[in-house]
């Protein structure tokens, strides 16, 4: 299908795949993400234009859209120097924006946007003092870690840390 309505409803649809991404990808960077807004601006934007120009005739299309951003989610993933792993939350994001972008490209607006709005809920739960109630993190001081995320102490048999390794 050519002319003016389809190439407008292509616009709309790269328009509200940008925008929404744009606003997810605003909220990361003020949380001082390694990923901001141009880079979830772009990932949702590429999303939804493949989606829209290509999922009728090519749907494997979109399945590459998905491996891609898993590429670049292991790339915004880093271990710290204490072994702490950051930025799983940015790349669950970015999948999150990709997936949105492919419902925005197949037309669906008002799903994506319902999304996104979950998404920015989901992200602010700890940071905005009416939604702290609904964040696990907390309450998680009251609670025991299941036995499978602590391993024990071999000294003491409590749980604790891992010892160290002894050299060889």
């Amino acid at each position: 299908m050519t002319g003016a309505v389809s190439d407008l409803q292509l616009l709309a649809r790269v328009g509200v795949g940008f925008g929404l991404s744009y606003i997810l990808g605003f909220e990361r960077q003020l949380r001082g993400s390694v990923a901001g807004d141009r880079t979830f601006a772009v990932v949702g934007t590429a999303a939804t234009a493949v989606t829209a120009v290509a999922a009728v005739n090519a749907p494997q299309a979109v399945a590459g859209v998905l491996t891609g951003i898993g590429f670049i989610g292991a790339g915004v993933v880093f271990k710290g120097r204490t072994g702490s792993v950051h930025g799983i939350t940015t790349a669950a994001t970015l999948f999150g924006v990709a997936s949105m972008g492919i419902v925005t490209g197949y037309g669906y607006l008002l799903p994506a946007v319902v999304m996104a709005a979950a998404l920015l809920v989901m992200l602010e739960l700890p940071n905005l003092p009416f939604l702290k109630h609904i964040d696990a993190r907390t309450y998680a001081a009251r609670f025991l870690n299941d036995p499978e995320l602590s391993t024990p102490d071999k000294s003491t048999g409590a749980d604790g840390p891992p010892p160290p390794e002894e050299p060889p």
